[in-house]
């Protein structure tokens, strides 16, 4: 998210992203280098007189004491580029990326049951919705692991999931079927390690025990005016208090 493209990618992992100061807010950036490989493999019509804004769009944050984790991806105005995990250990000061950013893909909800097994789930964006997939954890997010939902390649994504344990749990999954769409409600009580279909409707279902959303602790939401993206924990009153601030810009191709 630079205007200079480097000699080296910064897909270097773990990456400590850079705190600023943006007036009263600390804001941290989260930077993409737009290699040349990069404009090639998803084929961008970018150049030096109409260049391609990279974006930042954060989709979930989950707090685990006092470490936090926030899912999203990074994409032009035309194509999702990488999904991206982010973390930080000291309440949202700093952040770092514990999972190399995924090619392709886009990480929506992030969820953590106990203190150690947590799960985000993603989607393969390009060039449809297809071969859904969690991330998870089994040490507290130090690191993360691969597993895709189905065994062979489904049109589709995980609308929602919900662990109420490390090994029960219940997702969502929003099949295509052309112009119309399947909600079906899988089960696990291994963890994941495998999924079973328990029903499916033509309308989007509910989860029996997610918990409602107007209740949850913690929101991400986009900020107008400061362009940000914002990682919000409700506070005892009720109202909402600011953890964390990116940039909704991350980086520019050339």
């Amino acid at each position: 998210m630079v205007a200079v493209r480097p000699r080296l990618s910064l897909l270097l992992f773990p990456l400590l992203v850079l705190t600023v100061k943006l007036g009263a807010q600390d804001t941290t950036r989260i930077d993409y280098a737009c290699p040349a490989a990069d404009v090639d493999r998803f084929g961008l019509t970018c150049s030096e007189d109409e260049p391609c804004d990279v974006f930042l769009e954060l989709a979930s944050a989950e707090g685990v004491g006092s470490t936090i984790f926030a899912a999203g991806n990074l994409h032009t105005v035309t194509t999702t580029l990488y999904g991206v995990l982010l973390v930080s250990g000291d309440g949202g000061k700093t952040w770092t990326e514990p999972n190399p950013r995924i090619e392709g893909a886009a990480l929506d909800q992030v969820q953590f049951p106990d203190f150690q097994h947590g799960w985000a789930s993603g989607v393969v964006e390009e060039p449809l919705a297809r071969d859904p997939f969690f991330l998870t954890t089994t040490d507290g997010g130090k690191t993360w692991r691969r597993r895709p939902l189905f065994n062979e390649t489904h049109y589709g994504s995980i609308q929602q999931f919900w662990f109420d344990s490390a090994k029960s749990g219940q997702l969502i999954f929003e099949r295509s079927e052309g112009p119309a769409s399947v909600f079906e409600i899988y089960e696990t009580t291994n963890g994941g390690d495998s999924w079973t279909i328990a029903e499916a409707a033509p309308k989007n279902p509910k989860l029996a025990k997610a918990p409602a959303k107007d209740s949850a602790t913690w929101r991400v939401r986009t900020d107008a005016a400061s362009k940000t993206n914002r990682i919000e924990r409700r506070n005892a009153r009720g109202s909402w208090d600011v953890v964390a601030s990116f940039p909704v810009r991350a980086g520019v191709c050339k």
